[in-house]
Formats: structure tokens, sequence, C-alpha cells
């Protein structure tokens, strides 16, 4: 079955960071790939730096893989954000996730800010 990610307008999505290796693979209605860093995704989108920006409104199927397994969605590309040497900052949104990459996503959300959480808190009670 297909889960579409709703975003809910008065709690924004958790947000997690994804490593110096987080690569995302898109490809273009046309049949175009190519290649993104992806810098952060949450259970309803993420952030991506492109090489050169996508058109607003554009839908693109985005893979990437986590440490709970791969993902695989369609998405839509929202307006780019800013432009650096690097390249282009352009967030998107899922509009489809079959339920495995759904819940493969919740759960590398979930368990990386469970992680984080345990992190900080041992630092404040080391003896």
């Amino acid at each position: 079955m297909t889960h579409y990610p709703q975003p809910n307008a008065t709690k924004r999505a958790t947000r997690i960071q994804i490593g110096k290796e987080g690569m995302a693979l898109l490809k273009s209605g046309d049949g175009e790939s190519m290649k993104a860093k992806l810098q952060t995704v949450s259970v309803t989108g993420g952030l991506l730096r492109l090489a050169q920006a996508l058109e607003e409104g554009d839908f693109v199927e985005v893979a990437f893989q986590t440490l709970n397994g791969p993902v695989h969605g369609m998405a839509e590309m929202l307006r780019p954000k800013s432009k650096s040497r690097e390249g282009i900052l352009q967030p998107f949104k899922f509009i489809a996730l079959e339920d495995d990459d759904h819940k493969t996503l919740r759960f590398a959300v979930d368990s990386t800010t469970t992680r984080e959480f345990l992190l900080r808190s041992n630092r404040f009670h080391t003896p």
C-alpha cells in the first residue's frame, strides 16, 4: 500500500542530518538521472544540495540509503533556497512512499533522534 505523507500545519516534522556520505539519486519524469547530496530528511521531505536547481513543482523519484535500509519515493521539488560554490540547496516534499519505505524512513528518523538524545543526556550525567 502507498503512503501519502501529510505535513502537520501545527508541528514541523523532525529532521535529521545525513552524514557526509548521504547521497541521493534523483530521476526526473523524462528519465534523466542525477546525483545529489542529501543534507537533511524527515518523513515529509528533505533538503538536497544539487549542482543545478530543478524547477519548482517538478516531480522526481528520489532514492537514498539510511542506516536502516534504502528509501525510495516520489517527491515534488520546492523553491531553491540558496546557491554557493558547493551547489544549490533545494527542498523537496514526499508525495508518495510505499509502506516499507515509509517504515524504514520513520525508523531512521526515530532511531537517530533517540540516539542523539541519549548522547546529549550522557554528557550531562557523566560521573
